[in-house]
């Protein structure tokens, strides 16, 4: 089970798709967690989850957690597939409980009241992308699976 889960090919293109969907996701989990980028940290972030979204505390736990330790493992290719999945879901939850209500577009001019879901579709499709290929070169997926 372990090696279908790190299995992946020496190939760029998954590198250039984790690491631009590690990196672009990365400072939404710091605001999550740390608080950092302006972001209100993991009590804040939680508070806001759990009792204005009404969002169950495990869900909210795991969509904090999901997007902070998620996108490091891709930039480092560590459990690429689970990771990428993992990310996919939050943003389907985000696209779907959030964001629809304001349409596709996101709010470009500041004449709407909140963010549409294109940005959400985009990360799906690169976390679809993950879950297919793996992690690619240099990811540490495939040193792991190189040494069993």
């Amino acid at each position: 089970m372990l090696e279908t889960l790190l299995a992946t090919s020496n190939d760029i293109v998954p590198l250039v798709l984790r690491l631009t969907l590690g990196i672009v996701i990365f400072p939404h989990g710091a605001q999550k967690l740390l608080g950092w980028f302006g972001g209100y940290g993991f009590k804040g972030t939680y508070g806001y989850f759990t009792q204005t979204a009404g969002l169950p505390g495990i869900i909210a736990f795991l969509v904090i957690i999901g997007e902070s330790f998620g996108s490091v493992a891709l930039v480092l290719g560590l459990l690429t597939r689970f990771s990428a999945i993992s990310i996919g879901l939050i943003m389907l939850g985000a696209a779907l409980l959030v964001h629809r209500e304001h349409g596709f577009f996101m709010n470009w001019f500041g004449a709407q009241k909140g963010e549409g879901y294109e940005f959400q579709v985009l990360a799906i499709g690169l976390a679809i992308a993950l879950a297919i290929t793996g992690g690619g070169a240099y990811s540490l997926d495939l040193a792991i699976l190189s040494s069993l």
